[in-house]
């Protein structure tokens, strides 16, 4: 059952005021779909508003972070808070927790932990959904570059068929509900 998505974006709300308006559409069908939020935890930015939008429409926040960062944050009152050592623990808590992992616009943080996702489910870790949602084509130049790495023989091409893509939140939620894992092999 698809009940708890892990949600990957920035503490920062970067230059385009648009960002926050497709946060909070994405907020809003987490809430409609009744999917709890899993998250880094923190306050600042997308992921902060983020969580905070679903907390006021009554939705479940999970929040998973590091000691350290949570010593230098303020914070929010989530429905639970999960502290762990390291950024390493953090990351192995969400993925244990989420039954599908989404990337919002974000900065290097986000893109590392969704490429972790990529090369834990491509290596056969989990076969768990990952999808990126796409506002104002903000991920199109990964996107090429994933392409790109295909093209060149460094990244299966049917990898980047389990990668769902789509600028609706709507949409997006809907194909990752939907979604079933080709059993591939890195090595073969």
């Amino acid at each position: 059952m698809f009940k708890n998505i892990c949600v990957f974006c920035g503490s920062s709300f970067g230059n385009d005021a648009s960002y926050t308006k497709e946060v909070h559409k994405f907020a809003q069908a987490l809430v409609t779909n009744k999917i709890n939020l899993i998250y880094g935890g923190g306050n600042a930015g997308l992921m902060g508003e983020l969580a905070r939008y679903v907390l006021e429409r009554n939705g479940e926040v999970v929040g998973v972070i590091p000691k350290k960062i949570h010593e230098n944050v303020q914070h929010i009152e989530l429905t639970d808070l999960i502290i762990v050592d390291d950024m390493h623990q953090r990351k192995a808590k969400m993925y244990e927790l989420a039954d599908g992992f989404i990337a919002l616009p974000g900065g290097i943080g986000t893109i590392e932990e969704l490429a972790e996702a990529l090369t834990w489910q491509q290596i056969g870790y989990h076969h768990k959904p990952i999808g990126i949602l796409n506002p104002n084509g903000f991920y199109d130049k990964l996107i090429s570059l994933l392409k790109h790495m295909a093209t060149e023989g460094f990244l299966k091409a049917e990898f980047l068929e389990h990668l769902i893509i789509s600028d609706c939140p709507d949409e997006l939620l809907t194909k990752m509900e939907q979604f079933t894992p080709r059993f591939l092999s890195k090595w073969d």
